[in-house]
């Protein structure tokens, strides 16, 4: 039988898994069982020790390098990781999820870039470990978790709001009653039972209420959890201090995204004709004709769409993800820019000084277009960006040429390194590589 826990953790089954851990200061130690179970995993990867992990601190940030690995990475091997699929697992991932979560939650605030990745990670972790389950266990899990989880509120149709507008799941596919999704088997019988005459209603049930949707709410509040984990453990830390394991932890975990979106920085801005789009320190020598113009500043009539639409996007993306169009991931500004250091000391200053150089300045008649910048940088309608806001709106992709000639033509001043380029990202990231190569670009420091 599998365990509760190795989908839920926050289970009472989990809970009382970690009660049995005699001391934090262990994590750190070596676990011969761990050990035994991730070599003794089929087809896991023990040549490369990277991969094996030795303490529970190991597995816990493991969680995590899993998760990055398995997003971004075009060759991911998912040998590298199968203990992570092996039901022995179990009791052991369920302590590495806890104090993953407290080192999370002592370490970085809400709405961080790293507690975005815990709570994906422990979704996309629950689908994958669904995949693998057999039929009959994830049924009977699936079951037991749903049946706990739901045993004293309903869910409104609302809390799949983002599953329905990414397509994964359509209104049709619920039944509801009062806005409410119906999944118990009994109560569906109870309220619908009558409507149906040549069928039975159990078979009806089957039919309409599958185990794919049981799976995907699975999924949804089982991530609702984790964050209000999250929230829980955060409260709790305002009165007791963290364990100095639990310290110890954080820093090493955010030490280890840190070098792993480094590592993946190509990955944000692969190749090209140029080799690699690195990051790197904004280089105003390399803007096309229209950036610089617009930092220069832009009379009135073409203001709005210079500095919030064609200036905010481009800088935003040259400074943080050159190779946008190259790239096949969609990523937020947080996923580089983790604490948004960046964005609010190089990104937004170069953006606020071309709104002053404006005639009249863009700020004095129209402060509200401050907002709009914080949209179009995925945080909002709010005045400066915020962890906490971010995803309410999307990050705006940078305009090309072709829209630019089309809505800010004024702007359009082309020279001869335009030709056969078709977005202000491509003539910078091409004059950077010739700036590069001929040394007039010697700061390439992130």
């Amino acid at each position: 039988m599998v365990l509760v826990s190795y989908l839920n953790p926050l289970s009472e089954e989990g809970q009382n898994i970690v009660r049995g851990l005699s001391s934090l200061d262990d994590i750190f130690n070596p676990n011969d069982d761990l050990m035994d179970i991730v070599i003794h995993t089929n087809r896991q990867t023990i040549s490369n020790q990277e991969y094996v992990p030795v303490t529970f601190a190991d597995l816990a940030i493991n969680r995590i390098k899993w998760y990055i690995d398995r997003k971004n990475n075009k060759d991911f091997n998912p040998n590298n990781y199968a203990y992570f699929f092996n039901e022995r697992i179990a009791e052991y991932d369920t302590i590495a999820f806890h104090i993953l979560a407290q080192a999370i939650a002592s370490q970085f605030k809400a709405g961080s870039r790293e507690i975005k990745l815990f709570v994906s990670s422990y979704g996309l972790m629950v689908e994958d470990r669904l995949t693998k389950l057999l039929e009959t266990d994830k049924k009977e899990l699936v079951e037991e978790i749903l049946n706990d989880l739901l045993i004293q509120d309903g869910i409104e149709w609302t809390f799949l709001k983002e599953l329905i507008g990414s397509k994964k799941l359509s209104l049709t596919d619920l039944v509801l009653q009062n806005g409410e999704i119906v999944l118990d088997r009994e109560e569906f019988i109870y309220s619908f039972g009558d409507e149906f005459s040549d069928r039975s209603p159990e078979r009806i049930y089957d039919i309409l209420i599958g185990d794919n949707l049981k799976e995907m709410i699975l999924s949804k509040l089982l991530m609702q959890k984790s964050e209000e984990y999250i929230k829980h453990i955060q409260d709790m830390l305002r009165t007791i201090e963290p364990h100095p394991a639990i310290v110890r932890l954080g820093e090493m975990l955010g030490e280890s995204i840190t070098e792993l979106m480094t590592k993946y920085s190509s990955f944000y801005a692969t190749g090209g004709a140029y080799g690699h789009m690195e990051i790197g320190k904004l280089v105003r020598e390399a803007f096309p004709p229209c950036i610089a113009n617009t930092v220069e500043g832009v009379s009135s009539g073409g203001r709005n769409d210079a500095i919030v639409l064609l200036l905010t996007s481009f800088v935003s993306y040259a400074r943080l993800y050159p190779g946008i169009f190259g790239a096949d991931a969609t990523v937020k500004v947080s996923d580089i820019d983790s604490n948004l250091n960046i964005t609010m000391n190089e990104i937004l200053p170069l953006i606020y000084e071309a709104a002053d150089n404006c005639t009249p300045p863009l700020f004095e008649d129209q402060p509200q277009e401050k907002i709009n910048i914080t949209s179009k940088l995925g945080f909002g309608m709010h005045e400066t960006p915020d962890l906490e806001h971010e995803g309410e709106t999307k990050w705006y992709t940078p305009m090309s040429c072709e829209k630019i000639k089309m809505h800010l033509p004024q702007l359009c001043k082309e020279n001869k390194d335009c030709s056969k380029i078709n977005n202000p990202l491509s003539y910078y990231s091409r004059m950077k590589w010739i700036m590069a190569k001929t040394g007039k670009n010697k700061d390439s420091s992130n």
